[in-house]
C-alpha cells in the first residue's frame, strides 16, 4: 500500500470522492482500520469481538473497494459479515436484524460499511459509516479520519487475521417487509424504475409479493448507468417512467436512486412529487392513524420545503420540526426530538413509525402504496394528487441553484443578510421572520424566499414560495439581483 493520498473525500455526512482520485483503493485499505479503531474506543471492545457489516452498490469500482476495505478490518483483527451488492437501507438494516448460526454464534454488529455515492455520476464512490444504529455525524467521521491517519503512520507489517464471511440477506429483509404490509397491494399497479441502481435486487420481487402488478424499467444493476442518471430529484430522469405509467395506466410510479435510500414518485396523471409532498402525504396518514390513540407526532422536514407542509402538518395535529438540509442533520434532530417521520425535498424519507428511522426508499414506496391501498377501499377512483389541495393555494418556482466558489459563500451570505437587515423592505414585503438555521429562509406574511449554501456543491440553492406566481417571481428577481450585486463585491475584494 502506498501512503501518498489525500483525505480530501471526508465530507460531513459520509465519504466520497471521484474514483482514482481522492477515492482509493489505498485510502480503504486504512479507512478499514481506523474504522476499526474507532469502533474499539467506542465500545471497549478487542478488535477479535467486534463484527461489522460491508456492503456495496453497483458501481464498477465497488467491489474492489469492498473487498481491500474488508482487508484493512479483517487484518486489524476485527471481523466481517459480507453483504455484497445490496442497497444502502439494507447496509442498515444488517444492523437491526439477528442472522443464523452458520454465519456467527450471536454476532452482534457494531456497525455498518456501505461502499456508495448514492447518486452521484459513475466516476464517484464513497462510503458511509454508522455505529450503534446510527449514522455517523461530521464531529464522529472527523474522529474516523483522524484514526486513518494514524493507522497508515504505524507499521502494517504485523497483520491479524479476523473473520469474512458471505451472507446473503435479502430474502430476510423481503420477509421482514412482507410481515408489515402483507398482500396490501392487491389491485394497484406500480411502475418501478431502478435506474440501474441496487433497488433491482430487491424492489421488483418485494411489490410483487406483496400484491401489486409491477412493470419494471432499468432493473439490472449496472454501475455506467446506461439508461439515466441515478437521481430522482432531477426531473430530467423521470421522463421514461412519466410516460410508462400514463401508457400503462398505472397507478403510481415509484424511482430509486442509486443506492435505494432516496425515492421520487410519479402520480397516475404522469406529475413528480417533490419531496415536500411526498412527506406531507405521509405525514397525513401518521397523523390520522396516530391521532385515534390521542397521540401528536413529531414530524421533521428540511428548510427548503414549502411553509405549507409545516403549516399543515400543525393544522392537522402533529408538531413540525424545521431542521438543516442533510440526510445527517435529519436524523439527528429526529433522535433529539423523538420524532417518528421526516423527509427531505431530495427523497430521503424516514419511519420511525412501524419501522427503524433510517432512510430506506423501498420501504418507503411500500408505504405509499399502502396509502394508496387505504383509500381505494372507500374510493375505487382514488388518486394521489387528491391528497395535496392544500399545495394547491400557493405557487412553489423550481429550485435555482446559483454558482458561487466555495471560498465566497459565507461572506456572500453575510452580506445579503446585512442588506436586508439595512433595509426591510428590500422585497417590497413585510418580512416576518428570517430563519438563520441553515442559510437565510424570509419569511413573507404569503411566502419565503431561501438562500442557503450547499453542502457539497460550489452553488447557492434558492427557493421562492407566494400565493401568486408574480409575487414568488418578484422575490425571486431580488434575490437573484442581490446575489449577483454580493458575489461581484466578494470577488473584488478577494483581489
Amino acid at each position: 500500500m502506498t501512503k501518498t493520498m489525500t483525505f480530501n473525500a471526508f465530507g460531513k455526512n459520509d465519504i466520497r470522492g471521484i474514483y482514482g482520485e481522492d477515492i482509493t483503493e489505498e485510502l480503504f485499505y486504512y479507512v478499514g482500520k481506523g474504522y476499526v479503531k474507532y469502533l474499539e474506543n467506542k465500545t471497549g471492545l478487542k478488535p477479535k469481538e467486534i463484527w461489522i457489516s460491508v456492503s456495496r452498490d453497483a458501481r464498477v469500482h465497488s467491489e474492489s473497494l469492498a473487498k481491500v476495505l474488508i482487508k484493512g478490518i479483517t487484518h486489524s483483527g476485527a471481523n466481517v459479515i459480507n453483504l455484497e451488492l445490496v442497497p444502502t437501507p439494507i447496509g442498515y438494516y444488517s444492523e437491526f436484524t439477528s442472522y443464523p448460526e452458520t454465519i456467527s454464534n450471536d454476532c452482534k454488529i457494531q456497525g455498518a460499511l456501505i461502499v456508495t455515492a448514492s447518486h452521484n455520476p459513475p466516476e464517484y464512490n464513497g462510503l458511509k459509516m454508522t455505529f450503534n444504529r446510527n449514522s455517523l455525524n461530521e464531529e464522529e467521521i472527523k474522529k474516523v479520519k483522524e484514526y486513518t491517519e494514524q493507522m497508515m503512520s504505524i507499521d502494517s507489517a504485523s497483520v491479524k487475521h479476523g473473520e469474512s464471511r458471505l451472507y446473503n440477506i435479502v430474502p430476510q429483509y423481503i420477509d421482514f417487509i412482507i410481515s408489515k404490509f402483507g398482500r396490501i397491494g392487491q389491485g394497484i399497479k406500480v411502475v418501478v424504475d431502478c435506474a440501474n441502481g441496487t433497488a433491482g435486487v430487491v424492489a421488483p420481487k418485494l411489490y410483487k409479493d406483496i400484491g401489486c402488478e409491477v412493470i419494471e424499467l432499468y432493473t439490472e444493476p449496472d454501475g455506467n448507468f446506461p439508461n439515466h442518471h441515478p437521481n430522482p430529484s432531477d426531473l430530467s430522469t423521470l421522463e421514461d417512467i412519466k410516460q410508462k405509467v400514463i401508457e400503462t395506466k398505472a397507478n403510481i410510479g415509484i424511482a430509486f436512486d442509486g443506492d435505494s435510500d432516496r425515492l421520487g414518485v410519479i402520480d397516475s396523471e404522469g406529475n413528480a412529487l417533490t419531496g415536500d409532498k411526498l412527506l406531507y402525504i405521509y405525514a397525513n396518514d401518521v397523523i390520522k392513524d396516530l391521532s385515534i390513540r390521542g397521540e401528536k407526532p413529531v414530524i421533521v422536514s428540511e428548510v427548503k420545503c414549502s411553509q405549507v407542509l409545516f403549516d399543515q402538518i400543525e393544522a392537522e395535529g402533529g408538531k413540525a420540526i424545521m431542521a438543516k438540509t442533510g440526510h445527517g442533520y435529519i436524523k439527528s434532530k429526529m433522535k433529539e426530538t423523538g420524532a417518528i417521520l421526516a423527509g427531505e425535498m431530495s427523497g430521503h424519507m424516514f419511519f420511525k413509525d412501524r419501522y427503524y428511522g433510517f432512510d430506506d426508499a423501498i420501504y418507503a414506496g411500500a408505504r405509499i402504496i399502502e396509502v394508496i391501498a387505504k383509500h381505494k377501499i372507500n374510493n375505487p377512483d382514488f388518486k394521489l394528487n387528491q391528497l395535496l389541495t392544500p399545495f394547491k393555494k400557493v405557487c412553489t418556482l423550481e429550485e435555482v441553484r446559483y454558482k458561487c466558489p466555495n471560498e465566497l459563500k459565507k461572506q456572500v451570505l453575510e452580506e445579503i443578510k446585512s442588506r436586508i437587515n439595512e433595509n426591510e423592505n428590500i422585497f417590497d414585503t413585510k418580512i416576518n421572520d428570517i430563519v438563520t438555521l441553515d442559510g437565510l429562509r424570509i419569511i413573507f406574511p404569503d411566502g419565503f424566499a431561501l438562500i442557503r449554501q450547499s453542502n457539497t456543491e460550489p452553488v447557492f440553492t434558492l427557493r421562492f414560495e407566494a400565493k401568486t406566481k408574480t409575487k414568488a417571481t418578484n422575490y425571486k428577481k431580488t434575490m437573484m439581483s442581490l446575489l449577483d450585486e454580493c458575489i461581484n463585491k466578494a470577488s473584488q475584494e478577494v483581489k
